[in-house]
């Protein structure tokens, strides 16, 4: 006689257990996704960095729009240091008051309004559209950088024309300066004396520098902190973010020096006389010497320095406020 045993609580348990599992559906996991940054950090982040630079930037462009004809090696190499930098900002305040260190200032905020706000906006935009959530290439980092300052630089021009000649406004004879307001008093005034054409001149030599200083600067920011991160094992914070961003500013002065010199020597002019941008470099070697295309270097690094560095530190702090708050309203 066979005794049929009754299944224990435990097997009716595993059982139950068993059945249930097998009927349920698993969830895969979501992938989180990156968080893009909004527009207008980098013209914002741009705009803040104009006041701790705009002196070092009016002192730059004095120096630059100083003529003088066969100048020695040696004198020109003065022109480059950092005495004369100084020596030139003291005369200045000095002699126009220490307010004239920032004439220009609105134009130059409007300026960094459109212009930066465009070059940053759109290489983060180009950046996200190629390489999505992957780390993009060098020649991606390239392609973004030369098509966001293409466009920067043309909307650009017209408040950089007017910044230009408030700037050097302070050195002209009374009679031949312009005096103007303010930006829009700048605009609206070279609208009705010169005519609207005139807001683009140097278009070509600004559009130029704008393409070289955002690939000098942005790709090079990029690929520094990069380097540090994943060769020196640098932490993705401040010092990285320091470290980078004064890297990436010795090399964009370097390389936009020449077309810096050409296109503020354009736009400061009373009467445009037509030669392009090579043209103007092989006249100023001719007369000027080779150390001319890099007059007022010392003064640009000075402002191109901590402008980068302020600007890039303030908005790697906005992207990364800004993907805590995202992070805190999807958790």
């Amino acid at each position: 006689m066979f005794v049929i045993a009754r299944p224990t609580p435990a097997i009716d348990s595993i059982a139950s257990t068993t059945q249930r599992t097998s009927n349920t559906t698993v969830t895969p996991l979501k992938q989180s996704k990156a968080i893009q940054s909004p527009f207008w950090f980098g013209g914002a982040a741009s705009c803040l960095a104009t006041f701790v630079s705009h002196p070092f930037d009016l002192t730059k462009v004095r120096l630059q729009t100083l003529k003088v004809d066969n100048i020695s090696a040696w004198s020109e190499f003065k022109l480059l240091s950092p005495a004369r930098m100084f020596k030139t900002m003291w005369s200045i305040s000095r002699t126009e008051g220490i307010s004239a260190l920032y004439n220009g200032l609105s134009a130059s905020l409007l300026r960094q309004g459109t212009y930066s706000t465009i070059r940053f906006g759109l290489y983060d935009q180009f950046k996200w559209s190629v390489a999505g959530d992957q780390k993009p290439t060098v020649r991606q980092l390239l392609f973004c950088s030369t098509m966001a300052g293409i466009l920067g630089g043309a909307f650009g021009n017209p408040s950089d024309v007017v910044n230009v000649r408030m700037q050097n406004d302070g050195q002209l004879p009374p009679n031949q300066r312009r005096n103007y307001k303010n930006v829009m008093d700048g605009l609206v005034r070279i609208c009705r004396e010169e005519g609207p054409r005139v807001l683009f001149r140097g278009l070509g030599s600004s559009t130029h520098r704008a393409v070289l200083i955002t690939v000098s600067q942005m790709t090079s920011y990029d690929l520094f902190k990069q380097t540090l991160l994943d060769k020196f094992h640098f932490y993705d914070g401040l010092m990285t973010h320091f470290a980078s961003s004064l890297l990436a500013g010795l090399v964009a002065t370097t390389v936009c020096s020449p077309l810096d010199v050409v296109k503020t020597r354009i736009m400061s002019a009373h009467l445009h006389d037509g030669r392009n941008p090579v043209k103007i470099m092989i006249h100023m070697i001719k007369t000027e010497g080779f150390g001319s295309l890099f007059r007022g270097w010392m003064p640009a690094f000075v402002r191109l320095g901590p402008h980068t560095i302020v600007t890039f530190i303030v908005l790697e702090q906005l992207k990364e406020w800004h993907k805590t708050y995202k992070s805190s309203q999807s958790s």
